[in-house]
């Protein structure tokens, strides 16, 4: 499982380091305003309909059944599974496209009604909306790829994929002055990067001969109980994409760059969620999938248990730095260009807040693999339902209320994610599902010192280096001084701790 984590985790690093860099040139040529703000709603859309409709569905109510197809050497039943799930969602894929491409004005309205107030704005919304939209049709097909490749433990190609987005809006913004302007090279970026994934995702596939094959959508007992998972499965994710549309309507009426700053804290607290948290459930979700099939109950929850404590060993030090310094890191990456302090202040008011969350947004994949791997969605799906109710009026409290602004609306999601957790667990452990076994129970506490040892080290260093060097040479050596002492605080804790951690190899 550890050399797995450390594939994705490696490529999913990579991916962050070219999500930076593109960050880092978005941030220098849309600066934050009306170009920004637009192009960031327009991006939401191939983001967040992809979780609706891509990982946040095939992953739960595909790869656990098309995993445990091949456990069982059901391989020419795999493939036929695959394959009629492939020709439905390309189906419903083309309907989609079409009717968002025709109604897109309607429904920026409906996202972003703030923006109906600037004409221009909303125009250059809808226009970069239509441009980005199709990203998701070819994305999804690399997405179906990538669950094969990760039930048959092949992680590298899925994990890898991703930094070819990147890689085509780096190039497109370098380049934006061919288009109309920078929000549009961003745009057509997106576009060309999802061409790019398709392309690269097919030849993985076919190099350990998966491939998928369209048909006329065909109604099979199999396809009927993947369809009442989807449904389920849905419902949750549904739910997640709910709670970023929720912002971006709060965020059209707070003043111009919140939309922006909530994009860029967002962006620093996806890092470690997603080379750690994220990549914990990729590859736990097949192994106990996997397991299960071969009736390997126990070692199911030694892998859950195992995932969890590193988990929080992982993003727990995060987490403390997010809080402890979040003005240092936001100034230090972000601020060049057309990106200022002001707009690094409001981005750094989000990442204390959303780093809040940060650990339990990772162990919601964690424990929900609980119910997953049994091909149980439904229970996810009301979990997630129900945080999200919570995580809506904490949002509205916050921002309305409480006059929190970005911060309320970070708040906000943190705070759900953990009110998610909480539940996914409840329903666990009364249904003797989940266990909490030893070997997480003896990790907790080194994590949490290891957290406070990490907060503690980033404060100081940044301290000595900010008051070290003038202007922005002071953020850049703030950020190094703090990376530096927390590194030394968080490895010293690791070191007096580690026989009561996770870190040897499990047992196979």
């Amino acid at each position: 499982m550890f050399r797995r984590l450390l594939s994705v985790g490696g490529f999913t690093l990579l991916s962050r380091i070219t999500g930076f860099a593109r960050d880092a040139l978005l941030a220098w040529t849309l600066g934050s305003g009306i170009l920004s703000d637009a192009f960031f709603v327009a991006f939401l859309f191939p983001n967040y309909f992809r979780a609706v409709f891509g990982e946040g569905t095939i992953n739960p109510a595909f790869l656990p059944r098309y995993a445990a197809l091949h456990a069982k050497g059901e391989k020419s039943a795999a493939a036929k599974f695959a394959n009629d799930v492939f020709s439905w969602q390309m189906a419903a894929q083309i309907l989609l496209l079409a009717l968002a491409t025709i109604f897109m004005p309607a429904i920026i309205r409906v996202l972003a009604p703030g923006f109906a107030a600037n004409p221009e704005q909303f125009a250059l919304t809808v226009g970069l909306a239509r441009v980005t939209f199709p990203y998701l049709i070819l994305t999804l097909v690399a997405v179906q790829l990538s669950a094969m490749l990760n039930a048959v433990d092949r992680f590298w190609a899925a994990a890898a994929w991703s930094n070819l987005l990147n890689l085509s809006m780096i190039a497109t913004l370098i380049a934006w002055h061919w288009f109309p302007n920078a929000a549009y090279a961003a745009a057509w970026g997106v576009l060309a990067g999802g061409v790019a994934q398709l392309i690269f995702i097919v030849w993985a596939g076919a190099r350990d001969g998966l491939w998928l094959r369209l048909s006329w959508p065909r109604w099979t007992p199999e396809i009927k109980e993947f369809f009442v998972a989807f449904a389920a499965v849905t419902v949750g994710a549904a739910s997640v994409v709910i709670a970023p549309f929720i912002d971006t309507i709060l965020a059209s009426y707070l003043p111009v760059g919140s939309r922006t700053a909530l994009y860029y804290a967002d962006r620093i607290n996806q890092l470690p969620l997603g080379v750690l948290g994220i990549a914990l459930g990729t590859v736990l979700l097949p192994e106990m999938s996997a397991r299960l099939a071969r009736g390997d109950s126990s070692g199911s929850s030694t892998a859950q248990n195992r995932s969890a404590a590193t988990s929080l060993l992982l993003t727990l030090p995060f987490m403390a730095a997010f809080i402890a310094i979040p003005g240092t890191i936001m100034r230090a990456v972000f601020v060049h260009g057309a990106f200022d302090a002001g707009a690094a202040s409001l981005a750094a008011l989000a990442l204390a807040a959303y780093g809040v969350g940060l650990p339990a947004m990772a162990l919601v994949r964690i424990v929900a693999s609980t119910f997953y791997a049994r091909h149980d969605t439904v229970t996810p799906a009301r979990a997630t339902v129900t945080a999200l109710a919570s995580n809506i009026v904490l949002k509205l409290v916050f921002v309305w209320g409480l006059h929190l602004g970005v911060a309320g609306l970070a708040l906000g999601t943190a705070l759900g994610a953990w009110i998610n957790v909480a539940i996914l667990t409840w329903f666990g452990k009364s249904r003797a599902l989940l266990a909490i076994e030893s070997i997480f129970m003896r990790a907790l506490p080194p994590a949490l010192l290891a957290a406070l040892a990490t907060g503690a080290g980033a404060w100081l260093g940044a301290r000595l280096g900010e008051g070290a060097m003038p202007g922005h040479y002071g953020d850049i050596a703030g950020l190094i001084g703090a990376l530096i002492c927390a590194s030394l605080g968080y490895g010293a804790l690791l070191l007096v701790f580690r026989h009561r951690l996770p870190l040897g190899r499990p047992a196979q």
